[in-house]
């Protein structure tokens, strides 16, 4: 039996990871001196409040070779083998732990990089989980299949405040205070596993115009492999206007657009009033 193993980067909670089967290694979190398992002691909705409250940024810990060796000493005692999926390895030690760890395991434990982070990684998780249920590849292949696949995941994000990049000293204040008075909603995206700044637009309308034609210009959805919409924050209003805002785009094509509350680890840096979309571009 092929098991699957996640970090809650991919911002699956306790719950849901029950239901889809697989098996939830959360990251830690402090805000000060109190310390949560994202997704886990700390709910998507919880986190969001204690962010807007505090005045100080959280932080957030790499899962450990220690955490992932027990986890896959349980996970393989009944001769199972385990795939491991990661936050990408230039935004975490995470996989590199998971890796140290995997090596113990003779050939029964595999790590795969998902080189993305939050809906993108969760996209990935998804196909996993797909060819995994269809039992017609080994776990080998499947990591190879996954590996191939994962340059074709798009993760495109609108934020609403610049305000958590300046806190997390990703941008300068000055470039945050004339952002915010010119009301510029920055369009960021994972390119090779790191998060860069791709557009910016003035206003929310604009924003997800932008956001909309960054997608067209991937290629657009593969709408036969897993897409995600992701929203941040204690209300899903700006999810709700984007989808309205972008009605073209998937018109025709599906009747269902999945969508997920974002969690703390890209949660931290976004704030609330994000939009993020991840697909397999075609």
């Amino acid at each position: 039996m092929i098991k699957l193993l996640v970090d809650s980067s991919s911002d699956i909670e306790s719950a849901e990871a029950e239901e889809l089967g697989v098996t939830l290694l959360p990251m830690q979190i402090r805000f000060g001196t109190e310390e949560y398992l994202d997704g886990v002691t700390l709910s998507h909705e919880a986190f969001f409040e204690k962010l807007i409250e505090s005045t100080q940024l959280p932080q957030t810990c790499q899962i450990n070779e220690f955490r992932f060796e027990e986890v896959f000493q349980k996970l393989t005692e009944n001769g199972d083998e385990v795939i491991a999926v990661t936050l990408s390895s230039k935004l975490s030690g995470t996989y590199a732990c998971a890796v140290k760890a995997a090596k113990k395991f003779s050939g029964k434990v595999f790590v795969v990089d998902s080189l993305n982070a939050c809906v993108g990684e969760r996209v990935l998780i998804f196909y996993a989980l797909r060819l995994v249920k269809e039992g017609k590849l080994s776990a080998q292949e499947i990591v190879k299949e996954l590996e191939l696949k994962r340059s074709k995941i798009q993760l495109l994000a609108l934020l609403d405040t610049l305000k958590y990049l300046r806190k997390g000293g990703r941008i300068s204040s000055v470039t945050a205070f004339a952002g915010e008075m010119l009301s510029i909603k920055p369009v960021v995206s994972v390119v090779k596993g790191e998060v860069k700044v791709v557009g910016k637009a003035i206003g929310s309308k604009k924003g997800n115009n932008l956001l909309n034609q960054l997608v067209n210009k991937c290629g657009g959805i593969d709408f036969d492999m897993p897409y995600v919409l992701g929203y941040s924050g204690l209300s899903d209003a700006f999810l709700q206007k984007y989808l309205k805002d972008s009605e073209e785009l998937y018109k025709g094509q599906t009747d269902h657009i999945p969508a997920y509350l974002i969690g703390s680890t890209i949660g931290t840096h976004v704030g609330p009033g994000a939009i993020a979309v991840a697909f397999f571009a075609k």
